[in-house]
């Protein structure tokens, strides 16, 4: 991979000096520099990596966003961008250096209009997802990008990271959703493309070179996201399968004859649902099995549910289920989700553990996870396997329960090698941010990666937007 130049290794101007220029750019609650104020932005939500911002800029418009990148290229200091900090792979941490500035968009969080014709959402880039959800439905509109996090991540962060979840299957990556965006580029240059248009073809989509990228190219401050008409019905179900073959065979006749209106087809190990039953005294409303699958599919149309009623009973008498659950309230359509929800945090309880958020072709899934299971126990006695995921999509959490002393290093390249011999990526949703940077030089080709240098030379120069993340930088 292409190697960049950080522009921190070129800064002329003292820190004391460089803030009070920021302090004059913004008003008085847009700047944090005290240690107090600076701790929440220092670390990430997993706590695997920390930094030492040199202060966090909270800039309440495009225009002042382009007058901190400015200043931070003059002055010769980079720029970390920072939503949520929902992230799970290091990408809106600072490093140590103390030459690095925070961008908090946070203020900047107006919904500027809901057109409920073309049923679109323009929402700036600091707008929580959840607030975002309520406003459209407030109009009988879905925004449906939907995660766990969805209280706390922001606009920005989730079209930077070109966010995932639950939806996929039905509604497809943040990305299939984005219409329009307003960036503010690493010269500081403010590129307004809100446009609310499902074809435009008038040249390069450019808004595409800012969406998953993190913050490397430039800083997303506005953006136009595609809604979709609110169902009426929804139906929320539980099936426990006999192997991960079997929910393949139960997702293929679910989606011919369920159709569109199927949401999300999830798939937990009995590891997984062990934990959660452990560790949030959660009820199994379904009988053991080696896996289990849930399932959620809404419509507007009536025959929903009978519809899903003869998928899973249709399930059990070709032998693929053995029991399954529909739930009859939204109380308990809470209760399912709560289910699938809370394996990662029942995870967190059981000890340290290895995450890999991977994916592969849908219906390479029973081989991956046989050959990563295999693999694991014969190298790495004493690992757990904690396999769960958006089985619609191919996106699969293989998290790994790891006694002291694992060594990481050698169960990632164990378990990634596997996910590109099964024809996968290394990182399905969550992103690359630092966590997985080199894991992707070595994963990635020659050619794939020369060419993401290329585009990161051109539009970031002096590599001042996120440095250390996605791309490794080159120090002088």
């Amino acid at each position: 991979m292409q190697t960049l130049f950080s522009i921190a290794d070129a800064s002329t101007v003292s820190p004391t000096e460089f803030i009070q220029q920021l302090r004059g750019l913004l008003d008085e609650r847009g700047l944090l520099h005290e240690a107090a104020d600076l701790e929440p932005f220092s670390a990430d939500w997993r706590g695997l990596f920390s930094g030492s911002p040199l202060c966090v800029a909270l800039p309440r418009s495009a225009e002042e966003v382009s007058a901190v990148i400015r200043a931070c290229a003059s002055a010769g200091y980079a720029v970390v961008p920072s939503g949520g900090n929902t992230g799970l792979s290091g990408g809106a941490t600072p490093d140590k250096s103390g030459r690095q500035v925070v961008l908090s968009l946070a203020r900047m969080n107006a919904i500027r209009r809901i057109d409920v014709y073309g049923e679109t959402i323009e929402v700036e880039a600091g707008c929580i997802l959840q607030t975002a959800q309520e406003a459209a439905a407030a109009q009988g509109l879905l925004l449906p990008v939907t995660l766990a996090s969805q209280g706390s991540a922001q606009i920005g962060g989730i079209v930077s990271t070109n966010a995932g979840g639950t939806n996929v299957l039905r509604y497809g990556m943040a990305r299939s959703r984005i219409l329009g965006l307003e960036v503010v580029t690493a010269d500081g240059e403010i590129v307004r493309g809100l446009r609310s248009l499902r074809k435009d073809n008038a040249g390069y989509d450019w808004k595409q070179w800012f969406i998953g990228t993190e913050g490397t190219l430039g800083i997303v401050t506005c953006a136009v996201l595609q809604l979709a008409p609110m169902p009426r019905h929804r139906v929320t179900a539980l099936l426990a399968v006999q192997s991960a073959t079997a929910a393949l065979e139960v997702l293929r006749t679910a989606r011919q004859d369920i159709g569109d209106a199927l949401n999300a087809f999830e798939l937990m190990s009995r590891e997984a649902l062990e934990l959660v039953v452990r560790h949030k005294q959660l009820r199994l409303p379904v009988a053991d099995a080696p896996w289990f699958v849930l399932i959620e599919a809404s419509s507007s149309l009536q025959g929903l549910r009978e519809t899903t009623e003869a998928v899973l009973m249709a399930a059990i008498e070709r032998g693929d289920a053995s029991d399954a659950a529909i739930a009859e309230s939204q109380r308990q359509e809470a209760e399912l989700w709560a289910l699938r929800e809370s394996i990662s945090e029942a995870e967190g309880k059981e000890g340290p553990s290895i995450k890999h958020d991977v994916s592969v072709p849908v219906s390479r899934i029973p081989d991956f996870l046989a050959a990563a299971d295999e693999a694991i126990q014969r190298k790495f006695p004493g690992i757990r396997i904690n396999a769960f995921g958006h089985a619609g999509d191919g996106n699969i959490h293989y998290n790994l329960i790891a006694p002291a002393g694992s060594d990481h290093a050698a169960v990632n390249r164990t378990v990634h090698d596997l996910v590109m011999a099964h024809g996968g990526s290394i990182s399905a949703e969550h992103g690359i941010g630092q966590y997985r940077v080199d894991e992707l030089v070595r994963c990635k080709s020659a050619e794939e990666t020369a060419l993401t240098g290329r585009i990161k030379s051109a539009l970031d120069p002096s590599n001042m937007l996120n440095p250390g993340k996605v791309l490794r930088p080159r120090h002088s």
